[in-house]
């Protein structure tokens, strides 16, 4: 979380560029010491909001190129504005994937310690349970991940009444037929990567469409990589609408996830980037939920079921990233939401 000293020091330094310490104390207005303003700013560079060149005297600070992707959001102030007055990168950002993500880090220091004790808390809590046990946790999540990433599409199923589907096939009554199979897509999603656990391994377009093959089937919805322009409701985000530039994108998306080596930001980056190239006319989302889950789970990572997450605040902290290529506010539900899956579940 930044704080005003932390803004009046990004603000100076976007305004001036490239500048020593000094420059930055003598040049905003605070009472904080010297010393002070030297640990804000080597705090500022480990969360890679600042890049530093040279050396002891001789050192200056400046904007770093991730800046814009992890600066921290004010997330209802930023929808105080209406779709047409919000300044937005319109047009799908070339550059993102294969040079701004490529070089950059999406998780802090800090927060890569945060995960990974998950993680360890997560091994440990497994290595106490038995097989049959494990499996009853697991389903419970699974049931709690189709669930939500269905009812974030407009599926109104309650969870009751989702556990009923999945455990009984038995539907509830007043709702369509398309509810259901959405749903039941989506656990037969998750059984396949049970089933296959090094399947995203390394990652591919075809792949992505296999997994994306399982959540439309019988919902009338085209397979593979759109032909057409699709728009999305709520933005005037516009995604690629050319058939090989999609394909290009998806391509740069799995060589970029293929090179991280931490598991979270592969995760991270498939759930915002599949969303951001729209590589589908529908059930872009859903694929990049299951996906992500998908190569957290063939790494023997928690699994995430979302179930928490309020539906409007997930869409808007994707638009978010649509429209201006930043990742915080999503980065911090994925954060929360993994914690909340360790703690839960097993």
């Amino acid at each position: 979380m930044t704080t005003e000293r932390d803004s009046a020091i990004i603000e100076f330094i976007k305004k001036h560029q490239e500048v020593s310490s000094k420059e930055v104390f003598e040049g905003i207005s605070t009472t904080v010491s010297y010393a002070t303003v030297k640990r804000v700013l080597s705090r500022l560079i480990d969360e890679n909001l600042l890049a530093k060149k040279g050396q002891g005297k001789s050192t200056k600070y400046l904007i770093s190129p991730t800046y814009e992707l992890l600066y921290p959001v004010d997330i209802n102030k930023y929808y105080e504005q209406e779709i047409d007055e919000r300044d937005i990168k319109g047009n799908f950002n070339l550059r993102l994937i294969p040079t701004i993500l490529k070089k950059s880090s999406v998780f802090t220091a800090m927060e890569l310690e945060k995960l990974s004790l998950l993680q360890e808390k997560f091994k440990e809590n497994v290595s106490h349970l038995t097989e049959t046990e494990y499996k009853k946790e697991f389903e419970r999540l699974a049931i709690d991940l189709s669930w939500k990433s269905s009812q974030i599409e407009g599926n109104t199923y309650s969870l009751l009444e989702t556990e009923r589907l999945l455990k009984e096939k038995e539907t509830a009554s007043g709702k369509t037929k398309e509810e259901a199979v959405m749903l039941l897509n989506h656990k037969e999603a998750i059984d396949f990567i049970v089933e296959n656990p090094a399947y995203l391994i390394p990652l591919s377009v075809s792949k992505i469409e296999d997994i994306h093959r399982i959540l439309i089937k019988e919902l009338g919805v085209e397979k593979n990589i759109r032909k057409r322009r699709v728009g999305i409701s709520g933005t005037n985000y516009r995604p690629l609408d050319n058939e090989f530039q999609i394909a290009e994108a998806l391509l740069n998306m799995c060589d970029l996830v293929n090179s991280k080596e931490n598991v979270f930001e592969k995760a991270l980056l498939l759930l915002v980037l599949i969303s951001y190239i729209q590589p589908f006319v529908d059930g872009n989302k859903r694929t990049a939920r299951i996906v992500s889950n998908a190569i957290l789970m063939n790494h023997k990572h928690c699994p995430i079921s979302f179930r928490t997450v309020d539906s409007v605040e997930y869409k808007k902290a994707m638009l978010l990233f649509y429209e201006q290529n930043n990742i915080s506010v999503l980065k911090e539900i994925f954060i929360a939401q993994f914690a909340f899956a360790v703690n839960t579940y097993f």
